[in-house]
């Protein structure tokens, strides 16, 4: 029989708070092994009851009471047999020497799990460590996202703070019905490729009422990703929200329906971008809204760059990425550059189908240059007043 003890929710008033499902059954991880000291490894104690917990016949919650817990790569494998909750209420923290979950490719991923929810508590990659290598041209290993949704449908994801994660802090890929909501998210300005939340191959994703301060793109948004709701996002320090980077390989899948409103970015490099590579591709970003933004002191508030090229190392080529139908309205506030709109597309594939309503960008700049807009290879609309004037 197994060393350790379940307990049925509604039976037990002390659980109520944490068991949200009905009638479900209560995994500590304390009772698997766990110890929330900050010190002892409770790897093993966490895939024991996220074990038990997938193979129970009723619907079951996985709990982490308050504590420290020390943990190294988790894979959270599914499919389970009924609805799961992952409720944490202490801290994780990963092992200072970020070789122990540098040469995974995730710290925590759940994998086929439908049916999820995921509550609370704080994730602590740990990730300075892992940042010095990188910054410092040393061979390092490639480095870990702290949590990764893999061909899981039905997800919630509420109210967890990740910090300091080596890579991505959260990712989603090959899943559908995802809503992430009330997270908090923070790794230094200078930390590289520390995305807040990264989307790829993934439709009917929410992301609501959350503050992501990264080294990266709050959001970043990759191929194969369709209709989208982004909302309340308190944006800075990072690269802004991004569509792309798009055009990394030819037989690429296409954006389609992502909207982000009603969100303040604060001293990003970019406000909104959408970004390829200049290169041939045969995907497409088009149905695009950006409505409702205040941007303060934001490199680029607006920007399509179609001659993506980070690290000097460009193709050189035009960009086969079509970006269409792409709307502007109610966007307000300040660049820290002159060229407060900025559509840079490609020679090729001429970006179509531009909107701007309602723009007002102004120039933070202590000579009084005006903001202007500039634009290569760009058509589209103007409604209302838009300031800078726009160029096409």
């Amino acid at each position: 029989m197994a060393n350790f003890k379940t307990m049925t929710c509604t039976g037990v008033s002390l659980l109520l708070f944490f068991c949200l499902i009905p009638s479900c059954l209560a995994y500590n991880v304390v009772s698997f092994g766990a110890r929330g000291d900050g010190r002892t490894d409770s790897t093993s104690a966490f895939l024991r009851a996220w074990s038990a917990a997938c193979h129970s016949t009723s619907q079951a919650n996985v709990y982490i009471p308050r504590g420290t817990y020390l943990v190294r790569t988790l894979n959270l494998n599914g499919p389970c047999r009924r609805r799961i909750e992952f409720r944490i209420d202490g801290t994780l923290i990963a092992p200072t020497n970020y070789h122990a979950i540098g040469h995974s490719e995730f710290w925590i991923m759940f994998y086929k799990v439908s049916g999820l929810s995921v509550y609370g508590g704080t994730m602590n990659a740990k990730g300075h460590g892992y940042w010095s290598c990188r910054n410092g041209g040393k061979s390092c290993p490639q480095g870990a996202r702290s949590i990764q949704f893999m061909w899981c449908n039905n997800v919630l994801l509420r109210g967890l703070t990740s910090l300091h994660s080596q890579r991505v802090h959260v990712g989603i890929g090959y899943s559908s019905n995802v809503r992430v909501e009330n997270v908090k998210i923070i790794a230094p300005s200078g930390s590289p490729n520390t995305d807040g939340i990264h989307v790829q191959n993934s439709r009917g994703v929410t992301i609501y009422g959350s503050i992501i301060q990264t080294g990266d793109d709050c959001i970043s948004v990759g191929p194969g990703s369709m209709n989208l709701w982004i909302e309340k996002i308190g944006c800075g320090p990072g690269h802004g929200i991004s569509i792309g980077s798009l055009g990394s390989s030819y037989n690429e899948a296409g954006v389609a329906n992502i909207t982000v409103t009603n969100s303040v970015f604060t001293k990003t490099q970019n406000g909104v971008r959408v970004k390829s590579w200049a290169r041939p591709s045969g995907g497409y970003a088009k149905n695009l809204m950006f409505s409702n933004l205040i941007m303060k002191n934001v490199g680029y508030p607006i920007i399509i760059d179609q001659n993506y090229c980070p690290n000097n190392n460009c193709p050189h080529q035009n960009s086969g990425v079509k970006v269409s139908q792409v709307t502007y309205k109610n966007v307000k506030g300040t660049s820290s550059t002159q060229a407060a709109m900025k559509f840079d597309c490609s020679y090729t594939n001429p970006c179509t189908g531009i909107r701007l309503q309602d723009i007002k960008l102004t120039h933070n700049d202590r000579l009084r240059r005006p903001a202007i807009s500039y634009c290569r290879n760009a058509s589209g609309r103007r409604g209302g007043t838009v300031t800078p004037r726009s160029c096409f």
